[in-house]
């Protein structure tokens, strides 16, 4: 049994940009999520932004559908605008999943299978690897005591929704094409207008 415990050592790793590799850091939202931080950010001035994450194209009702959305991390710092140098994440009582859950994550396997795994970028991870290299759930998840039951809830979270799509399928409501052409996608992106999925 391991004696190690996970403790956030407020480096902003996890709220920044990987500069060599633009684009690839994710900070996904669910829209409640959203309105949420929206409020939030105009109440303490910071200019927040995001853009659309995971879409569905529904081509019965000519709409995209909205799943979750990403932070943009597009300021000057390449930083999650709620991050701050001297005091780290400002919005500690308000996290999103994503962000609570860290450093664990949900790794999508394709557009309906997700993974739960440790983001090697972490201070603390790179810190720790020798202990942590292979280490079994049991540990783990004495480890991210906190983290793992929030990665847990971020995994029911998305099943749900992913539920929901399949489920407005069957029921004729919806249809989503399984082979789309990189082209069409994009005009129907340009096109459609949005409707975000949300489940409690």
């Amino acid at each position: 049994m391991t004696s190690l415990k996970f403790s956030c050592m407020q480096c902003g790793t996890c709220c920044y940009e990987i500069t060599e590799q633009p684009g690839s850091k994710r900070i996904p939202l669910y829209p409640e999520e959203v309105t949420k931080l929206i409020s939030v950010a105009e109440k303490k001035g910071f200019n927040f932004q995001v853009i659309e994450d995971l879409v569905f194209p529904d081509i019965k009702n000519k709409k995209i559908l909205v799943i979750t959305y990403r932070i943009l991390l597009n300021n000057q710092n390449k930083r999650c605008p709620f991050y701050q140098k001297e005091t780290g994440c400002s919005i500690h009582d308000e996290k999103p999943y994503a962000c609570q859950a860290y450093p664990l994550s949900l790794t999508r396997v394709d557009a309906f299978n997700f993974k739960i795994s440790i983001d090697p970028l972490c201070n603390f991870i790179i810190d720790n690897y020798d202990q942590l290299f292979n280490i079994d759930l049991e540990n783990l998840k004495i480890i991210f005591k906190d983290e793992f039951s929030k990665a847990e809830k971020f995994y029911r979270k998305n099943k749900r929704l992913q539920l929901k799509i399949r489920e407005l399928e069957y029921e004729g409501k919806i249809e989503i094409p399984r082979e789309l052409h990189i082209n069409d996608f994009n005009g129907y992106l340009n096109q459609w207008e949005r409707e975000e999925i949300i489940i409690k």
